[in-house]
């Protein structure tokens, strides 16, 4: 049957099992939305390109599935660029659809025409251009297996409008594609290595990162640390991969992470890793990282591995098929911890957790932040899927939030993209209709996509925002108060919106709390609702994020707020 290049992609679309699109029409893509408006895939109609790819991301990150999205050409493509870029970096499987001029003005200088695979070539996976309509199907397929496969990431297909708008015979079963499917299986040697090396430990311990999640290896890894009483760390990104609740969790490590884990990490002798990246903010200073430890590192990527930090046995695999392949292989040479140096070491890290547990102090009439997600964390019992922006709220989110489920921590991690949380909030919204979806915002970032809560409200999404005020850019101010002796440059936010009224101006529902004693009425009542909902929280305005690595030194030597430097 001869169809048009826009009814094949809906036909691709709908053969990938895609139920909705985010997207931003434009005069490239006009002939796709014509399609569009015949067919029945859902598609939200976002007001930035760059929140359609946040969108699409977040989707991504809460299902597992290939987010999609859908922008024009020239700026529709550039603006999606930021959002690529933030997948990209925490490898989430994106197929980002641009649309570009005829290929007969390709290279005119064109209205509304760039280089949009040039310019993303460097923050995607891959991405095609398509040039002849006979291409278009197996382009496609292509583009979401690879988006998919092996480490995941933002794949972008450029579509020439007048592709899009010519005939071909389609035929889904003569679709062909190249596979690019590469199977990581550890070979026996490399358990046996790892074997040999777990058995001497006296103080092991378990890294996780967004590897885990990714590939599914969350059960997994939370049967081994609980069958054989391994501690377990986790960076950013790994967060819900094991359960937050476990006494055998020690929190995030890292710049920000706990006092217990940066010691844990500091004092082991034996370091499991497993689907992380070991940047620098996770780090600190690479001589002293792990300095008394074995490593070994566990990842779907060789590229990854010995990349920053140098390990003692390097596995290559899918995080959760090793991790299968490590558990029989345990079993089967009836390995067993030694009770009485795993006793010793749990109790040494008990004693850390005491000496310097993760607080705050809530006195006064001025709200903590720490408070705020505290109470949200009781009042949705910890079942709520939680985005953040970027800056202080997203640490004190990690720190204050406890996160027992794989896919339930949606964050910028790599990049730090402020401007994340709402539309990532939309996507998760959209995937789960009936779970409580909160994005805790900074007033900061929350401006830089704030228009999101527009499409929030035209199609009811009823996402909550947890607005963090204290009209700073906070976590800029934290360095400037503690980098450059309070030299507040043009860091002060207080020149803004009264965000209760600007909601309320887009359509969403808008509550404020100025005192503590206010905190749970309000977030009960935003949470009770179910529209789009924004509560305006006024905070302590100099709170800053503790513990605290300075740039160059060992996640060993933390600041501890009024505290001395402790290691």
């Amino acid at each position: 049957m001869k169809l048009k290049g826009t009814e094949i992609l809906l036909k691709m679309l709908e053969e990938e099992k895609v139920d909705i699109i985010f997207g931003y029409p434009g005069g490239a893509v006009l002939d796709i939305y014509d399609q569009l408006y015949k067919s029945d895939l859902k598609h939200i109609l976002v007001r930035h390109e760059q929140g359609a790819v946040h969108a699409a991301d977040g989707y991504a990150r809460a299902t597992g599935k290939v987010g999609v999205c859908l922008v024009t050409s020239g700026p529709g493509a550039t603006n999606a660029v930021t959002g690529i870029a933030t997948a990209n970096m925490d490898s989430i499987p994106l197929v980002v659809f641009t649309g570009q001029v005829p290929t007969g003005l390709i290279g005119n200088d064109a209205f509304q025409e760039c280089d949009i695979t040039g310019i993303t070539r460097p923050c995607t996976k891959h991405n095609f251009l398509v040039r002849n309509i006979e291409e278009l199907a197996s382009t496609i397929k292509e583009a979401f297996h690879i988006a998919r496969s092996g480490r995941p990431g933002p794949v972008l297909v450029d579509l020439p409008k007048n592709v899009m708008a010519a005939q071909t015979d389609y035929d889904p079963a003569n679709v062909k594609f190249r596979n690019h499917e590469v199977v990581y299986k550890p070979a026996p040697k490399k358990m046996a290595n790892l074997f040999e090396m777990l058995k001497t430990a006296k103080k092991p311990l378990i890294m996780t990162g967004g590897g885990v999640i990714l590939g599914k290896a969350a059960d997994e890894l939370t049967h081994l640390a609980r069958k054989y009483e391994i501690p377990v760390t986790g960076t950013l990104m790994g967060l819900g991969s094991f359960p937050g609740s476990d006494p055998l969790w020690l929190g995030m490590l890292g710049m920000h992470g706990t006092y217990y884990a940066n010691m844990a990490i500091s004092h082991c002798d034996f370091l499991l890793a497993i689907g992380v990246r070991f940047d620098d903010r996770v780090t600190g200073t690479i001589e002293t990282f792990a300095a008394n430890a074995k490593i070994v590192h566990i990842d779907i990527d060789p590229s990854s591995i010995n990349k920053n930090v140098t390990v003692d046995l390097p596995i290559v695999g899918d995080t959760k098929a090793t991790l299968k392949d490590l558990l029989r292989f345990l079993e089967e040479h009836h390995y067993m911890q030694d009770l009485a140096s795993r006793k010793t070491w749990l109790g040494e890290i008990a004693e850390w957790r005491e000496k310097v547990p993760l607080t705050y102090c809530q006195n006064g009439e001025i709200i903590k932040p720490q408070y705020v997600i505290e109470t949200l964390h009781k009042l949705t019992k910890g079942n709520a899927l939680i985005t953040t922006e970027v800056g202080q709220n997203q640490m004190w989110t990690a720190q204050f939030f406890q996160f027992d489920r794989p896919n339930s921590f949606i964050s910028s991690g790599g990049l730090g993209t402020m401007g994340f949380g709402l539309p990532a909030a939309i996507g998760v919204k959209c995937a789960f209709p009936d779970k409580h979806v909160v994005d805790i915002a900074g007033d900061g970032s929350i401006q830089m996509n704030i228009q999101e809560l527009a499409t929030a409200a035209q199609y009811n999404i009823a996402v909550k925002v947890v607005l963090l005020n204290n009209g700073y850019l906070g976590m800029v101010r934290q360095w400037q108060e503690m980098f450059y002796e309070k030299r507040y440059s043009f860091t002060d936010m207080t020149y803004a919106p009264d965000f209760v009224k600007l909601a309320e101006a887009f359509g969403v529902v808008g509550f404020r709390a100025t005192k503590p004693a206010e905190v749970e009425a309000v977030l009960k009542q935003g949470l009770s609702i179910n529209k789009p909902v924004l509560m305006d929280f006024r905070v302590s305005r100099e709170e800053c994020v503790y513990p605290m690595v300075h740039p160059g030194e060992s996640i060993s030597q933390m600041t501890l707020g009024s505290r001395e430097m402790i290691n």
